[in-house]
């Protein structure tokens, strides 16, 4: 086999269907006749797309692989990354960068602000590249749902950055939960205290600023309708702005609702309903309530009845319960479980310091022999399921609906104190046309899936 073969085996098999058995395999080093380590052809060709944040998390993490195009609409906040790897094809834009570096690309992670991860990704996926996606996995509920069917009709390997889904903790608690620790789950409450409420920093979006000269500020804004550079959006306070961000819920609830997500199976909720704080939307829809609280119904599924979710947004914070122990706080970010045999509380990332209350009941539980495959990380996950035409574990069809609950709960921050209910079946509300129209909401022309 000649070289050029080699490679181009390797590619086809590169671009095999997720969770299939491939018909070629890796081309190991001693067939080479490499040193020992991986061989050219174990490697992977990476591009990160949103180097300056998030994206040094994908940097790190796909470190092993070969990193071969670098991405970022502000050149000033990758000047570091593209130093460490001289190597790598530098760009601004992700379509000029997947349009030159197609033929040569296995994978893309897409680590740019919310309201770009669509567009990004599905371009990738377009052309049969595996994404590692951060999350939330995008901005809308029609996004979510568009990638999801593409990650599918392309055959490729996906997984969102929420990486407490490759802890050994969350891990734990599922076969906790599975044992039956707490007996049938009947309500989570989950909570993340970060603040993303700019109501007060409104009054400066007719301010005029001049463009930082390392920024293209219309690729930036990408789908999003066009406003003025404000430095209150960029760099990293986008989250708070409801055009570029998804708030606290979006930022945490991939983070702190996951573990719940994965042990009940909860899948799509019935309803959701949401209080909030100080906010009106017809006046302050651009940003997000400095506290809210959201009411997620799940229905019966399986062997387990129905369970409540509340979200605890900001302000709001976790009811305590009358069993913790004094000395004991509920979880600023994270999550307290109730079951009709007890209770078990736990942090963020997948269900970090994960404990039955109160101690006693902790102390007298026969833990359980584990029972589900640990992993080393969450991009190595990735990366493994690429090589292996497995299936990483928070791939864009457990992401995805996860993603979900957060974008149905800003709808519901929009809507405040009304129930809707939702067919996760159909994507749409039954009893609000009004919730309906914000589903699928316009992207500006020329940035549209």
């Amino acid at each position: 086999m000649t070289k050029a073969n080699e490679v181009t085996s390797r590619r086809e098999f590169l671009r095999g269907t997720a969770g299939t058995v491939a018909a070629f395999t890796i081309v190991p080093s001693f067939v080479l006749g490499g040193r020992a380590g991986a061989a050219p052809s174990d490697k992977l060709n990476i591009a990160i797309i949103g180097v300056g944040g998030r994206g040094g998390a994908s940097v790190n993490g796909c470190r092993g692989e070969n990193i071969i195009a670098l991405c970022d609409v502000d050149t000033s906040r990758m000047a570091k990354t593209c130093r460490e790897h001289p190597g790598a094809r530098t760009y601004q834009d992700f379509r000029k960068m997947l349009d030159e570096m197609d033929n040569r690309l296995d994978a893309v992670a897409v680590c740019t602000p919310d309201h770009t991860h669509a567009v990004a990704a599905m371009d990738a996926i377009r052309r049969g590249k595996h994404v590692y996606c951060e999350k939330p996995l995008a901005h809308s509920i029609y996004e979510i749902r568009e990638l999801m069917k593409a990650a599918h009709k392309y055959g490729v390997v996906t997984q969102l950055g929420n990486q407490g889904h490759s802890f050994d903790s969350i891990r734990t608690f599922c076969e906790w939960i599975w044992d039956g620790a707490i007996g049938n789950v009947t309500e989570v409450h989950a909570a993340c205290r970060a603040n993303h409420c700019r109501i007060s920093q409104l009054s400066k979006r007719d301010e005029v600023h001049s463009v930082p000269k390392e920024l293209d500020w219309d690729l930036w804004l990408g789908p999003a309708q066009y406003r003025r550079y404000n430095p209150m959006y960029h760099p990293g306070s986008w989250r708070a702005w409801m055009p570029f961000g998804s708030g606290t819920i979006g930022d945490w609830i991939c983070h702190v609702v996951d573990p719940v997500f994965w042990a009940l199976d909860l899948g799509a909720p019935a309803s959701v309903q949401a209080e909030v704080d100080d906010y009106d939307p017809t006046k302050h829809s651009d940003t997000f309530p400095v506290g809210s609280a959201i009411t997620f119904q799940f229905p019966a599924k399986g062997k387990r009845g129905p369970v409540k979710l509340i979200w605890h947004s900001s302000e709001r914070k976790i009811p305590r319960p009358a069993d913790l122990e004094t000395g004991r706080e509920v979880p600023k970010t994270g999550a307290i479980v109730i079951g009709d045999k007890g209770k078990i509380m736990y942090g963020s990332h997948g269900a970090s310091s994960v404990r039955i209350f109160p101690e006693t009941k902790m102390r007298a539980y026969k833990l359980p022999e584990p029972s589900l495959p640990r992993v080393k990380g969450h991009h190595q996950d990735w990366l493994q399921a690429i090589k292996t035409g497995g299936r990483a574990g928070s791939n864009f069809d457990y992401g995805g609906p996860l993603t979900e609950l957060a974008r149905l709960g800003i709808i519901a921050m929009l809507l405040p104190n009304r129930k809707l209910e939702w067919d996760g079946t159909n994507g749409r509300f039954t009893n609000c046309d009004e919730a309906n129209q914000l589903v699928n909401p316009p992207s500006r022309q020329g940035w549209t899936l």
